[in-house]
């Protein structure tokens, strides 16, 4: 394969160009056709990745002449941005773009959207055209930079419009972002999957692993830091993987350490990693990095060698602990290790779920996301057998969250006593004046304090340590 054949495709400035363009025919549609600004509805689902897209499609949206509302019910547009990962969320949007069949009857000029990884699915796109008449506008994951031009056909035409080309994805730069929260921002690095795994959909879903330039992710994260974030999230499917499309090639600990480097007092995080391409160079990166988080989210999914062949994860159950052994040798309690876990793949047998069992054990993780197997049409999974029924794989799930919550409780209660600079994001639940923190294990402090501390670091002496959260006090209020 040749270099250029493995350059990463970008979209052209005349492409861009051309959808200003469309932004701009857009904005005066929207004008002569309403008294007053327009407002749009975005309702997304799913990651952290699906949560940036709707930022860009806000930002979209706002140069073209729209506020912004939550209730869909005052909306002139109303876009879904949908997940396929798992069954749920699907049902859910199917429910919810239903319940809007009276409204759109009641307001015509109302223009109902769906857009995301369940769009890209053929026959998902095919039950939308038969099933739900009154929604005009459907496009795939490969075009959302696309937005002005398909919204404008959208508004002006008389046919509905359906825009989910079967291709390669390409990096758009460019793209403005109204971010959706001004104590954290979502940075994507790359986009897609390479891997597989045998019930995932997302490869086919957002295609395959592409990265932006080192240069470009520089330029939006002074960006970010300039506008005062101080929490930044790198994002991608499998960031471990970043930069081997690249030419020349830039690694992911290249990249942490390049931030790093950084002017300004912020905090980099990252998701998700993959366990097969995650180096002990990424956790040696992690441990020398002052700006690093200290976080490692690290999905195992089965602790069954046997399942994790079946799924395709190329590792195994002691090379994943070899791992985990690794960044706890060097980084110790101020680890915060979090993983997801599928219970009940086709073909687990409760034998290799108590091998999961005993992984969970051992790894002591501060959180599992921790699932129940959802088929995934068009995945290798969804053909496989699946004969254990599915109160059995309840009763497997409810004995790993109960075995989880006892962990964590474990693993908080290391905690008391010590003093850690937190971010301070938000308000908190534990009462009326608590405001909430997070340390740079991603592990969250309440406390009593003034809304003016948000947005800022502050030092937190962790008082009592709760299952999930833990209660602090402000060990002092000088902003950091």
């Amino acid at each position: 394969m040749s270099e250029n054949e493995r350059k990463t495709k970008t979209i052209s400035a005349d492409e861009l160009d051309r959808q200003k363009q469309f932004s701009q025919k857009v904005s005066s549609v929207i004008s002569a056709r309403y008294d007053e600004k327009p407002k749009a509805c975005v309702i997304t689902y799913g990651c952290q990745q699906n949560l940036a897209d709707s930022e860009k499609i806000k930002g979209m949206l706002d140069l073209m002449g729209y506020d912004f509302t939550d209730n869909r019910l005052e909306a002139k547009l109303i876009i879904f941005n949908t997940c396929a990962v798992r069954e749920h969320a699907e049902d859910r949007v199917f429910g919810n773009v239903g319940s809007l069949k009276k409204y759109k009857r009641e307001n015509p000029d109302v223009v109902i959207a769906l857009c995301g990884c369940m769009m890209q699915q053929k026959h998902i796109a095919d039950k939308i055209k038969q099933s739900y008449p009154f929604v005009d506008l459907v496009f795939g994951t490969h075009v959302v930079h696309c937005l002005p031009e398909l919204l404008y056909r959208a508004l002006t035409g008389r046919k509905r419009v359906f825009e989910i080309p079967d291709m390669d994805g390409a990096i758009a730069e460019g793209i403005p972002v109204k971010r959706d929260d001004d104590s954290k921002a979502w940075l994507p690095i790359m986009y897609g999957c390479n891997n597989f795994c045998t019930y995932c959909i997302v490869p086919y879903v957002r295609g395959r692993e592409r990265s932006r330039s080192e240069e470009d992710i520089l330029k939006e994260f002074k960006e970010l830091v300039s506008q005062g974030y101080k929490e930044i999230t790198l994002l991608g499917q499998n960031v471990n993987s970043y930069g081997k499309d690249l030419i020349p090639h830039v690694s992911f600990s290249q990249l942490l350490r390049d931030l790093n480097a950084l002017d300004g007092d912020f905090r980099i995080r990252f998701m998700t990693s993959h366990p097969k391409d995650c180096t002990k160079e990424l956790i040696e990166t992690m441990a020398s990095c002052d700006k690093v988080a200290q976080h490692l989210h690290l999905p195992f999914q089965s602790g069954s060698n046997r399942i994790l062949k079946a799924i395709n994860r190329h590792y195994t159950r002691e090379q994943y602990l070899d791992l985990i052994n690794y960044a706890k040798s060097l980084m110790g309690d101020e680890l915060s290790i979090t993983s997801d876990i599928i219970v009940g793949f086709p073909g687990e047998t409760y034998e290799d779920f108590k091998q999961t069992l005993s992984l969970v054990e051992e790894v002591k993780a501060t959180s599992l996301f921790t699932f129940i197997y959802s088929p995934r049409k068009g995945t290798p999974a969804a053909e496989m057998p699946d004969p254990i029924p599915a109160e059995e794989k309840s009763k497997w799930f409810k004995e790993l969250t109960d075995l989880q919550e006892k962990i964590s409780a474990s693993q908080m209660a290391l905690h008391k006593g010590r003093t850690y600079k937190c971010y301070v994001y938000g308000k908190g639940k534990l009462g009326d004046n608590y405001i909430a923190a997070r340390n740079d294990g991603n592990l969250i402090i309440e406390f009593e304090g003034d809304e003016s501390l948000i947005g800022t670091f502050q030092t937190i002496k962790v008082i009592e340590p709760l299952t999930f959260v833990m209660r602090g006090e402000l060990v002092k209020e000088k902003q950091i």
